[in-house]
């Protein structure tokens, strides 16, 4: 998912071991995933108790590796599942080609942004884009607070700002998309390379930039929502900021490889990966929670999330974002990270 092209871990049996002593149904599926490790862990002790009887196997990778791996498999996928995918990655049609639709009551329940006309994938949980401003290292440098992008962009930031390379890292990608979709191609580029000439550093992972933050080794770490509030939870002297426009965001999505030899199972754990249930575990990690009814808790709110995340995200073109990632990865390699 979100945290760079580095592999990561593989999560296999040992994540849910079977229980299927005495049930008259068992199965077992494979599912790539790049969901970080302790949610895929958390996702599948939830999923045990709804589906006892059915074995899932995970392999987690990130992002990137997870679209590479699929892409170099196509010919012969090993995977009867992919399960929180960047959607960025999931619309490359060397990925989409590969998926079989999936109906069910609850994937059929989620609203329409949030899944595809013809059943391809869904996403039930997303990320978002927000700034890490550590509150000490901001009055010790007598530095404004940041509230937007362009704000980042100004000279006063210069050396006291990091972010992740969109290269390895979906978080970065999807920051630089919003910006580029929402003030367009020449504003866009000039906030880019303002910002890009602030930059101390620029980091391989999503979360990296405001864990640099929060210990006051910078003062700004762009990064994403929940790492923010981790931060916040953990007694850090962080503010979580969300961009007053261009707030980018990225889908989490899943679906079924048309290869599957166990289309029954997989579809089985595809409508509990869509379900109410999953969607209230899903509030320990996520910012994001696409199901009908769910909101921000209590908690969260007061960490600096909005009551109605909705209405602050930019209404992002994952089909555009999908296209133009190549050639704007090379321009923003050049021209703001040179």
């Amino acid at each position: 998912m979100r945290f760079g092209n580095t592999f990561t871990s593989v999560l296999s049996t040992t994540l849910l071991v079977c229980s299927a002593i005495g049930t008259a149904h068992a199965g077992q599926i494979t599912v790539y995933s790049a969901l970080e490790s302790d949610e895929i862990a958390t996702y599948i002790a939830a999923a045990k108790k709804a589906l006892p009887d059915l074995q899932v196997n995970v392999l987690r990778l990130s992002t990137g590796d997870l679209a590479a791996r699929m892409i170099a498999e196509a010919s012969a996928p090993h995977a009867d599942a992919v399960w929180g995918e960047a959607l960025t990655n999931l619309l490359d049609p060397r990925i989409a080609d590969q998926l079989a639709p999936v109906q069910g009551g609850n994937i059929s329940g989620l609203p329409k942004q949030f899944k595809d006309p013809g059943g391809k994938w869904f996403a039930a949980t997303g990320y978002m884009a927000a700034l890490c401003v550590n509150t000490d290292a901001l009055a010790a440098k007598k530095l404004p607070m940041p509230t937007s992008w362009e704000d980042l962009a100004k000279p006063v930031y210069k050396g006291n700002v990091v972010m992740p390379d969109p290269a390895s890292s979906g978080t970065g990608y999807l920051q630089i998309a919003a910006i580029l979709q929402g003030a367009g191609e020449d504003q866009g580029w000039k906030i880019l390379k303002g910002l890009g000439a602030n930059v101390a550093q620029f980091t391989s992972s999503g979360s990296q930039p405001c864990k640099l933050a929060r210990t006051g080794e910078y003062a700004v770490g762009a990064s994403f929502a929940f790492v923010a509030m981790q931060s916040i939870k953990a007694g850090f002297p962080v503010k979580m900021v969300i961009p007053s426009k261009y707030v980018g965001y990225e889908l989490e999505g899943s679906g079924m490889l048309k290869t599957s030899k166990n289309q029954a199972d997989t579809k089985r754990f595809l409508e509990w990966v869509a379900s109410p249930e999953a969607a209230k575990v899903y509030q320990q990690y996520k910012e994001i929670v696409t199901t009908p009814g769910v909101k921000p808790t209590q908690e969260q709110i007061a960490e600096g999330l909005p009551v109605d995340v909705s209405k602050v995200l930019y209404p992002m073109d994952f089909t555009a974002s999908a296209k133009m990632h190549d050639a704007v990865l090379r321009r923003f390699k050049t021209e703001v990270m040179h």
